[in-house]
């Protein structure tokens, strides 16, 4: 993983759905009618990898054991729970829900990029004209109480999610679709308000659940938002056996699981029963790991890979750690400001701030030198302005940004014709000292200045703001920054709180500055719209945390969507790259591209793919080693 950072998809249902589909791109094809040839898999550019009629993905074992017991602890931030329903935005979803109970029309392939392939459907077509996409429902595929999933039931998941009854961000995502029409039994079709090329993906990835979840015994309806501990009919692999609120969570392999022989599931989910047990903090996770409560763990965080994982166990290979390499994108994660403080506007404060993280200080003394300093929202991917060093932006980037600059002259930064400034460095000849110097200027320009003890504006109001985190593992970085900003001046108080009121803030945008992590991926699109869209600034819970408000982001975001080609995508994203590097909402961290992954030697993994988070790829196609069974 590429830093110290959990994921956190709790309470943001669709980002989880995201991460496993956005590896591919769709392209259209023809539209279905009658008896015309259909694909089940499909890609933006070029052929997909896979031909028609593969038997599985070369990255799953097809001979993997089925059987056993995988038992896992917490998967991300997230400490106990309060429902089982994913879609919606108050409370703390179940660990596991999203993952094994809900399946999709099409997933994408984990060693390519931009390319989908049928799973729910049998083949996926679109228009000529691109303005709809229809898929095709294999006819063995149902629901976990044995019913058939039909096109009704995809336009009931499609209309449920779009409604104010679900988190707002699938209304932001799904934003361009137009309708969801049930075309036939097995056929659903869905029709676009614009030509986008990422639209049949975005509508391929939606979960699917059946019509009749909240339906009482005696025909009443429970609302969408009122459904919390009901068990889900979905679509997935797993059902619920038994929980403990807030302590654990197990499920149990559906014996009449439908897609156990679709070949995109070949070599996929092979344990019987999947438990979660939910632990307090990470130094309590790993204790229990050790003595031999669950059998993998993703460590996130250096000195503990560098120190914690020894013991008698490691030394006579009871338990394995072992670093995976990636070839992810690495991201973006670090300290974001809120844009909707007052305090947050003035890029030159923004960029003031930057100089007060000495990473070669804390890459030194705390993290082993075990990461690199991330330098784009794109880094270690060829998707970013760096991608082939500190270079200037090409003919094609030109011709995005030049026509913005001239009609939005405020919301490009000059710098962006220029090389990518690297983030601040303390490597002589640079310096601490002159980093402080660089961000006093800064603040100085404007109207920030040290007097009475404190940095002060004209008004002599302290400059002062709150950092908010969900636990208190990040402490050390976190002192080690607010010692330097103490240096200038600023006041900053640390506030730490469990991870359901920090969602809950987060939800509602209560806060001054956090640390984010934007989740990798090799092909951008749609879901920009829900993490830098003017739009989803204003709306509750959406993945705008920053409050970007622009009218360039928003342009480069649809020259994103729009690309047709590998070629277009690489320039609009670079551009949209320069944007918000320049703009500094965010204090840069850290990225490692291997996942640091400890197991029990009884647990078997096929070779990792190209493009892959390291609790997905346990979960859905690791296996138990026949002798422990």
């Amino acid at each position: 993983m590429l830093s110290q950072i959990r994921p956190n998809p709790v309470g943001m249902p669709f980002r989880a759905q995201v991460l496993l589909i956005t590896l591919g791109l769709l392209c259209g094809l023809g539209f279905y009618s009658g008896e015309s040839a259909a694909a089940q898999g499909i890609a933006q550019y070029g052929k997909p990898k896979y031909a028609e009629g593969f038997a599985h993905f070369e990255y799953a074992n097809p001979n993997a054991p089925k059987g056993g017991t995988l038992t896992l602890p917490n998967p991300d931030r997230r400490t106990s729970f309060d429902k089982f329903n994913p879609f919606t935005l108050r409370g703390v979803t179940a660990p596991g829900i999203g993952a094994l109970m809900f399946e999709s029309l099409a997933v994408g392939s984990a060693d390519e990029v931009s390319s989908v392939y049928g799973l729910i459907a049998e083949d996926i077509q679109v228009a000529p004209d691109k303005m709809s996409v229809s898929f095709r429902i294999r006819p063995e595929a149902q629901f976990s109480d044995g019913s058939p999933i039909l096109a009704s039931d995809v336009k009931h998941s499609f209309d449920t999610l779009m409604s104010k009854l679900a988190n707002p961000q699938y209304r932001t995502i799904y934003a361009d679709v137009k309708q969801a029409v049930v075309v036939s039994e097995r056929v659903i079709r869905f029709d676009f308000k614009t030509r986008n090329s990422e639209l049949p993906l975005m509508v391929g990835g939606l979960p699917i659940f059946s019509k009749n979840w909240g339906v009482k015994t005696d025909g009443s309806v429970t609302a969408f938002d009122k459904i919390t501990f009901e068990h889900p009919i979905g679509s997935g692999p797993y059902v619920i056996e038994s929980f403990r609120a807030g302590k654990s969570m197990i499920y149990k392999r559906n014996p009449n699981y439908w897609g156990n022989k679709v070949n995109v599931r070949v070599g996929f989910y092979n344990f019987d029963r999947i438990v979660y047990k939910l632990y307090s903090d990470d130094a309590v996770r790993l204790e229990a790991f050790k003595a031999g409560e669950f059998d993998a763990l993703v460590e996130y965080r250096a000195k503990n890979w560098a120190k914690s994982y020894v013991g008698p166990k490691f030394n006579n290979g009871t338990l394995i750690k072992k670093a995976f390499a990636n070839h992810n994108g690495a991201g973006m994660q670090g300290f974001a400001m809120n844009l909707r403080r007052p305090i947050f506007q003035d890029v030159r404060v923004r960029k003031a701030l930057g100089y007060a993280l000495d990473f070669q200080w804390l890459n030194r003394q705390l993290f082993f030198d075990q990461y690199g300093r991330i330098n784009s929202y794109y880094t270690n991917s060829d998707l970013s302005a760096n991608y082939r060093g500190e270079t200037v932006p090409t003919e094609a980037e030109l011709k995005l940004l030049k026509p913005l600059q001239a009609k939005y002259p405020q919301h490009v930064p000059e710098a962006v014709f220029g090389a990518m400034p690297p983030p601040p460095s303390t490597e002589a000849p640079s310096s601490l000292r002159n980093n402080l110097r660089k961000a006093r200027e800064l603040l100085a320009e404007a109207g920030w200045t040290y007097r009475d003890g404190a940095l002060r504006n004209s008004k002599g109001e302290i400059f002062r703001f709150e950092i908010v985190e969900d636990g208190p593992f990040f402490m050390r970085i976190l002192s080690a920054y607010v010692r330097n900003l103490e240096k200038l001046g600023i006041k900053v108080e640390i506030r730490t709180s469990d991870y359901a009121l920090h969602q809950k803030r987060m939800d509602d945008y209560d806060f001054d500055m956090t640390t984010i992590r934007f989740p990798d991926t090799q092909s951008p699109g749609n879901e920009l719209y829900d993490r830098f869209g003017s739009a989803a600034a204003k709306e509750r819970g959406s993945d705008n945390v920053i409050g970007v408000q622009s009218p360039v982001v928003d342009a480069l975001i649809d020259a994103i969507v729009k690309a047709e080609t590998r070629e277009q995508l690489q320039a609009a994203t670079r551009s949209l790259d320069r944007v918000l590097w320049n703009s500094y909402f965010v204090v840069p961290h850290w990225y490692n591209p291997t996942h640091r992954i400890a197991f029990r030697k009884e647990m078997g993994y096929p070779n990792p793919p190209l493009y892959y988070s390291a609790e997905s790829w346990i979960l859905s196609t690791w296996w138990l080693q026949e002798a422990r069974k």
